[in-house]
């Protein structure tokens, strides 16, 4: 009966000339029987579904169906996030937590009841002593707080106040690439979604015409043929696939076919993108697969990008001092300066997510050295960026984050003498570097024993760390969830809490 009195209304207004258009005979040639039970079938499950959820739900379900207006949960410290990571491992006891005391233990050998026969990487596991390697670099403090920082750090000690130094961050990973990708989805194995993309999927994005989530990457003076980095550490994983990051090239342009081809103008593009959209929609009609939405939507940010990136790229329009204040390095396009420079003007843009990532600090052997070349590359142009956003009113409301996926340890991998050493990876126990918005300024948070080989006070786990940068976010961890395969996934796992002592 019901599909009958449909039939019926399409007739009528057919008859009433009010689908003569092309556009409206494609729709009248939608409405048939089929495409509205499928319709009317998903609208019926989706009620039925919301009906079953509670107020404000959490599944992962209502995620799916009901779009992401969920988030935020509550009222937002941080618009936006610059999440400088530095790939390799910075180490802590080189640059943030001083152990004056161990010069009195050099070359000793690291005491069992410290290790506590903790696991050790192949590098340094078959070594006959594990040898106590003090930094050779002298410590101060400094600012108001009296954060104790390095010598290697001239210029981010000059800020020492707008930093929340967490020394007490720990990891489940011991070996770079878990551990790098646990720290960007919260899981060891590949897959998940990255963080930015679950930002992007929760939160959406407040600017058109660039990406919420936009990588850029750089390698290191310290060591120039680091690791490799994978795009799937920005992907969208189970996500759709329009939460991915987008990731800006180090070399040549930063992004491809920015520019039309000869005898290809604007209108020209416009045109093919509609017509390829208006497949991709009759395809869609057919089977229903988000996926297609997403490379419509893909193709239209493609389109959009041809005008934003070529603006947004294009630092004719900075002064001299801005420029100089990022260092030597800000003309290298690909550079960490030059990232940084590009990351201030993507936080203007209100691009959601800002990641960038840093190679090099992977320090076995001569680290005293190659750690000059990383701090050479990373000290003044962080200090130049947290300075730009003060200045133009945008660091109250975007969050800094500073730090690498692991530690490094006490003792030296292999030949240990007075001026040099190499560091192995350790997850036990590292710093980390927080500013912006919502942070509180000046804290020194956690501690870690005199061999700075366990924490002694105020652990805080990778999912601990996620969880506090989306609630800054205004997202509540535990409700941004996407169910996939049966389960309800979300950043943190089953684990994360907020922590609460270091926020503003």
């Amino acid at each position: 009966m019901l599909l009958d009195i449909i039939d019926e209304l399409i007739i009528n207004t057919i008859e009433e000339g009010k689908m003569n258009s092309p556009k409206h005979l494609q729709i009248q040639d939608n409405m048939n029987r089929r495409v509205f039970l499928r319709g009317g079938a998903s609208a019926v499950g989706t009620a039925a579904l919301a009906s079953l959820l509670p107020s404000g739900g959490s599944s992962a379900s209502a995620m799916s169906v009901g779009g992401e207006s969920e988030f935020p949960n509550f009222a937002p410290k941080a618009k936006r996030i610059i999440y400088l990571f530095q790939s390799g491992a910075p180490s802590q006891m080189d640059l943030f937590d001083p152990k004056p005391g161990m010069a009195d233990h050099f070359d000793e050998d690291l005491p069992k009841d410290i290790r506590k026969g903790q696991r050790l990487t192949t590098m340094t596991s078959g070594q006959s002593k594990f040898p106590v390697a003090p930094s050779v670099f002298k410590f101060k403090q400094h600012g108001e707080s009296g954060m104790w920082m390095s010598e290697l750090l001239p210029k981010m000690s000059k800020i020492a106040d707008k930093f929340c130094m967490i020394r007490s961050m720990h990891t489940e990973a011991i070996n770079h690439d878990p551990a790098i990708t646990f720290f960007q989805t919260g899981s060891q194995l590949a897959g998940r979604p990255s963080i930015g993309a679950w930002a992007g999927y929760g939160l959406g994005s407040e600017n058109q015409d660039l990406p919420a989530y936009v990588v850029l990457t750089s390698f290191g003076s310290g060591r120039p043929n680091d690791q490799p980095l994978y795009d799937r550490l920005w992907g969208a994983g189970f996500l759709p696939s329009k939460h991915q990051g987008v990731k800006f090239r180090n070399t040549g342009d930063a992004v491809l076919y920015l520019s039309n081809p000869d005898g290809i103008d604007r209108l020209t593009r416009r045109s093919t993108i509609d017509r390829i959209a208006a497949l991709n929609e009759q395809h869609h009609a057919q089977v229903g697969d988000p996926e297609i939405q997403a490379r419509i939507a893909q193709y239209e940010m493609a389109f959009r990008m041809q005008d934003s990136v070529p603006d947004l790229l294009d630092v004719s329009g900075e002064t001299k001092e801005t420029l100089e204040a990022y260092g030597p390095d800000i003309n290298r396009p690909g550079s960490y300066a030059s990232n940084c420079l590009i990351a201030r003007r993507l936080a203007e843009r209100d691009v959601r997510f800002i990641q960038l990532f840093h190679m090099g600090w992977d320090h076995h052997n001569g680290l005293p050295k190659k750690i000059k070349g990383q701090v050479h590359d990373t000290d003044q142009p962080t200090w130049a960026l947290i300075n730009d956003l003060e200045e133009r009113g945008l660091l109250e409301d975007t969050l800094i984050v500073w730090g690498g996926e692991f530690g490094r340890t006490i003792y030296s991998q292999g030949k240990l003498t007075k001026t040099s050493y190499g560091r192995d990876h350790h997850p036990r126990c590292f710093s980390l570097l927080l500013a912006g918005a919502g942070i509180k300024p000046g804290l020194t948070y956690g501690a870690t024993d005199e061999y700075c080989y366990n924490i002694t006070e105020n652990p805080v786990h990778v999912h601990d760390l996620n969880a506090t940068i989306l609630h800054l976010m205004g997202v509540d961890h535990k409700r941004l969830t996407f169910k996939y395969q049966g389960r309800d996934f979300r950043l943190t796992d089953i684990g994360g809490e907020v922590v609460h002592d270091i926020l503003a």
